[in-house]
């Protein structure tokens, strides 16, 4: 074996019930590399991760490390050889500190009994100045930016002695800033000899940042390139297995009458906490009103506020003139609202009923679905049928049990039910989140088909560059307030960073 291949996959395969996740998977990765694996939702570049961390236990096949056969019953056997991994949702303690998250299970001990807190500080204050990772070692997790949190996480893998990194989904969550900041890290780290598999599904990103790529499909490996001979285009080609439209085409924006009129929202969260703080705005009939931001900032409780979900604990909502301040989400419905939930699971979809149920979940009381309390499946199931065609849900018939289907089908099958129907205001959050970029491009391009329709839509997405392609304005969420509008034809990706980072726009300017 090439002595400079720290890790090389031989053959992996991993299959669970009714699905082959891995399918004789190979690759190497070098030292002082950083290798993008990339692939649609679904493609097993996760269950392939989770398999050299220990995670998961393949089939069949192997895995080397520095040459040497290896097989993880755990994550602390792949710790032991030098293998960390930072998952897409961080593994952090958060009313601990810094450094006591860091060294949870590597304690230093004063003795058989007392840990050596000052010793462990200062030895995560080394580690944060020698990776150029600084950070707090005595700040709470739960205080800190994400982008932060993430740099902890880096940290407790080094802290490891992690020489192989594997970073699944790492920007998922981050602003442009911080993105950037992480790949300074990402490039300092493997000029330092650590190598870095890096998980995404963003193809700018592994352009920007990946020394090679390696493409999976349906469970295989089906190509390597190179960043210098690659582009988004040919990459997203190699992901779906044809020509993809990155871009959706979109004309300029027809903006008419107010169709969705929020005044001076409040609205808590779970724990009963202010999520949304005095939020006003305005939605037009043939506009895309994108609502930008870090996840985590009150979108979410905005979401379920105008949608009828949450209640309002002050403000007033007008939608087509009709005041719904109070309203159930029938009402809104009933008002011509349509909801693209961001978790289609929890609020979208009922996974145990057939998809031809799912797809009238909103209006199967009404005719032609049903005569007072029969329901009439005919009209159903050729309903069901009719909109399966048109929107390209892929699933095996209408009797198939919505959660049988794949992510992106789920999700097409969910906007085939609210853009099925005559709607005047379309909520769509987080519409493509965890979708393959052929399911990303139908979305998108239903999106903007609606807008041009003459309906006003309401796009909620922590994706920048889904929020920039769509959107005719934009406004930023901080902390639940609106911190800024800006028009989406002159918007850039620092201006809006800034905005996400909580900098007001005078502040900007003052710097």
């Amino acid at each position: 074996m090439d002595t400079d291949v720290v890790l090389e996959v031989r053959n992996i395969t991993k299959q669970f019930p009714g699905v082959l996740a891995n399918d004789h998977v190979s690759f190497q990765l070098h030292r002082g590399e950083i290798l993008a694996l990339l692939g649609e939702n679904g493609a097993g570049k996760t269950t392939l991760m989770n398999i050299i961390y220990g995670l998961y236990h393949q089939d069949d096949g192997e895995v080397f490390i520095q040459g040497e056969s290896f097989r993880a019953l755990s994550p602390r056997d792949a710790i032991t050889r030098g293998v960390g991994m930072v998952h897409q949702h961080f593994q952090l303690v958060e009313p601990m500190t810094v450094t006591e998250n860091i060294i949870l299970g590597s304690e230093v001990m004063r003795n058989k009994v007392f840990l050596d807190i000052d010793r462990a500080r200062l030895q995560v204050d080394d580690f944060s100045r020698r990776y150029g990772l600084e950070v707090n070692p005595d700040a709470v997790i739960e205080d800190l930016p994400v982008g932060i949190q993430q740099r902890v996480e880096i940290i407790k893998a080094l802290y490891r002695q992690a020489q192989i990194l594997i970073l699944d989904e790492p920007t998922a969550v981050l602003t442009p800033q911080e993105i950037e900041d992480l790949f300074r890290v990402m490039r300092h780290l493997v000029e330092q000899g650590h190598s870095i598999i890096f998980i995404t599904h963003k193809l700018k990103e592994v352009l920007a940042v990946a020394h090679r790529i390696v493409v999976m499909r349906n469970g295989r490996v089906v190509g390597e390139a190179l960043p210098a001979s690659s582009t988004q285009g040919s990459l997203a080609s190699m992901m779906v297995g044809r020509e993809v439209i990155l871009k959706v085409p979109k004309g300029p924006a027809n903006p008419g009458a107010v169709v969705l009129d929020v005044q001076n929202l409040h609205v808590c969260d779970e724990r009963g906490q202010t999520a949304v703080k005095g939020v006003t705005f305005q939605v037009r009939a043939g506009e895309i009103l994108g609502v930008a931001g870090v996840q985590g900032n009150g979108q979410t409780e905005l979401v379920e506020a105008v949608t009828g979900l949450r209640p309002l604990e002050e403000g007033r909502m007008i939608l087509a003139e009709k005041d719904v301040s109070k309203a159930p989400p029938r009402r809104f419905t009933e008002q011509g609202s349509g909801h693209i939930p961001e978790n289609r699971h929890r609020y979208g979809m009922v996974e145990p009923y057939p998809v031809s149920e799912n797809l009238v979940l909103n209006c199967y009381y009404t005719t032609p679905f049903a005569r007072g309390w029969v329901r009439d499946y005919a009209a159903i199931d050729a309903y069901a049928t009719h909109l399966i065609e048109l929107f390209d849900v892929r699933t095996p018939s209408i009797a198939t049990p919505a959660g049988n289907l794949s992510g992106g089908n789920q999700q097409k099958m969910v906007v085939a039910r609210e853009l099925g129907r005559k709607i005047a205001l379309l909520v769509a959050a987080q519409p493509t989140r965890g979708l393959d970029v052929g399911s990303i491009e139908f979305i998108h391009g239903q999106i903007v088909k609606q807008r041009d329709a003459g309906v006003a839509v309401l796009l909620v997405s922590s994706e920048l560059d889904e929020i920039m392609a769509l959107a005719d304005r934009i406004i930023v969420m901080y902390k639940g307030e609106i911190i800024g509008e800006v028009d989406a034809a002159t918007a850039t990706r620092e201006q809006l960073g800034l905005l996400m980072a909580g900098v007001r726009p005078e502040q900007a300017e003052s710097a």
